[in-house]
């Protein structure tokens, strides 16, 4: 058995908590990250207090230097954590009071930990999307940078991971952009959500006290307090969207990963990757293996775990607050821990590609991916596409027999397919001329290219303009 009942709580108890029961049931291994948000939101709630009269002026002095004083501890590492008090906010408040007295016991009027753990959870997604935001715009901007650079970069493109058309590599970078903008747009909307206070809706049905929930929103930098008590507390959809956007984010690194696998392989051979970010074999020497991009593939699965455990976590929860939500901060915590390392070694990792071009261009000289390029000049001449289609086909089959790709054949090889075939053929069947020719928004003519990243640059200094 514990030596005694915890005293926030224990009055109508008759025995103290079974040990076991108490290492169970506590939360401060892990809560005790929320530190830094709980002492900011016990600053303001205690602020509030003083201006609506139910703490004196030297109070709240009192309970604000004790808590200043109580974060350096934190920080120095000096500050001794205790299970028995289960959470960090009772450590800190324990620790409140052996400092400043009674008075230390105050601090908690007019609110509940329910109210008070969901503004400090609150609080740290806030700051953990701000610091996401920041990594997904350093990604971005490296993204759209090498895009530029390899506007004119030759390479092929691909359905059912077969050749179909040539693509330059800017196009293909700024394919993968287009994802992370939409990324960006779900962090931030979801910021829209977290940033509601909960704070004063106390257990679950508000308080008696004179409290005023727009001081203390607007001292803590929320948009505004919760409508509903109830829901204050036992609201995690804040949590659950997070996971979702970490879900789809992953899911599209995990894409761009898999691609990074395969065109560093000797079979692609497209890019070369920095040894920095590569690891060897212990016992095959000419291994270089791209292990960045595999990890972060691999830990797709892990958030998605965590999306759903949140999602099963509330499936069943009756209102307001439960215990079960003591279960929401360990997949959260985590969650936010690997969006921001995968983010961080993508962010180092991709301006430092280097393409291998004749690799590319080699590769996307096979496979006849100009052949549709040669259907739409028959079209052109006023062949009908079904016909068109049918012509190429014979061409291809030609090719593969005599092992030469449609730009390798000569007019008269062509020409055998139909008579409409002329000299003009060979501007649309190279591959410059291919990109060159699909010169619309969002095609991939360099010159394309190039326009959309520069909307694309411009969308997101908007973005952190805005900010």
């Amino acid at each position: 058995m514990s030596h005694a009942t915890n005293q926030s709580w224990g009055g109508r108890f008759s025995e103290p908590t079974d040990a076991f029961v108490a290492r169970f049931t506590a939360s401060v291994n892990f809560d005790q990250r929320l530190a830094g948000q709980d002492i900011q939101g016990s600053i303001a709630h205690a602020t509030m207090l003083a201006r609506v009269g139910v703490l004196s002026d030297a109070e709240r002095d009192a309970i604000i230097e004790g808590l200043t004083e109580i974060k350096g501890e934190i920080e120095r590492g000096e500050f001794e954590w205790s299970v028995p008090l289960e959470d960090v906010h009772m450590n800190i408040e324990a620790r409140l009071t052996q400092k400043i007295g009674i008075t230390g016991k105050k601090l908690h009027t007019g609110r509940s930990r329910n109210d008070q753990v969901a503004t400090d959870i609150r609080l740290f997604m806030r700051d953990a999307i701000d610091s996401i935001d920041s990594e997904l715009a350093r990604l971005r901007e490296g993204m759209i940078t090498l895009a530029e650079r390899e506007a004119d970069t030759i390479m092929p493109g691909f359905t059912h991971l077969q050749t179909a058309q040539p693509v330059t590599f800017g196009h293909h970078l700024l394919a993968w952009q287009e994802m992370l903008a939409r990324d960006h747009e779900r962090l931030l909307d979801t910021r829209k959500r977290v940033n509601v206070m909960p704070l004063g809706a106390a257990a679950l049905a508000g308080t008696t006290y004179p409290i005023d929930r727009h001081v203390t929103a607007e001292l803590l930098g929320f948009s505004r307090p919760a409508e509903n008590s109830l829901d204050a507390v036992s609201d995690r959809d804040f949590a659950i969207e997070f996971a979702s956007f970490a879900s789809i984010l992953l899911m599209h690194l995990s894409r761009m990963s898999e691609e990074l696998v395969l065109w560093t392989s000797a079979q692609f051979d497209f890019i070369d990757l920095p040894d920095r970010f590569c690891t060897g074999s212990s016992i095959m020497p000419q291994k270089k293996n791209p292990d960045v991009p595999e990890l972060v593939r691999g830990k797709t699965g892990r958030v998605y775990g965590h999306l759903m455990s949140l999602l099963t976590l509330m499936k069943s929860q009756p209102l307001a607050y439960n215990k079960d939500n003591q279960e929401d901060k360990e997949p959260l915590f985590d969650a936010v821990d690997t969006v921001l390392d995968c983010l961080k070694a993508f962010a180092d990792m991709v301006p430092a590609i280097e393409p291998k071009k004749e690799s590319m261009f080699e590769a996307a000289r096979r496979g006849f991916s100009t052949a549709t390029d040669l259907a739409d000049y028959l079209v052109r001449k006023g062949v009908a596409f079904r016909d068109a289609h049918e012509i190429v086909g014979q061409s291809v089959a030609f090719g593969l027999k005599e092992k030469k790709d449609l730009s390798e054949m000569t007019l008269e090889e062509l020409k055998q397919f139909s008579d409409i075939i002329e000299a003009d053929v060979f501007e649309v069947l190279t591959l410059e001329g291919s990109v060159a020719a699909r010169n619309h928004i969002g095609g991939t003519a360099p010159d394309q290219v190039r326009a959309a990243a520069s909307r694309a640059r411009e969308a997101l200094k908007a973005h952190r303009e805005a900010k």
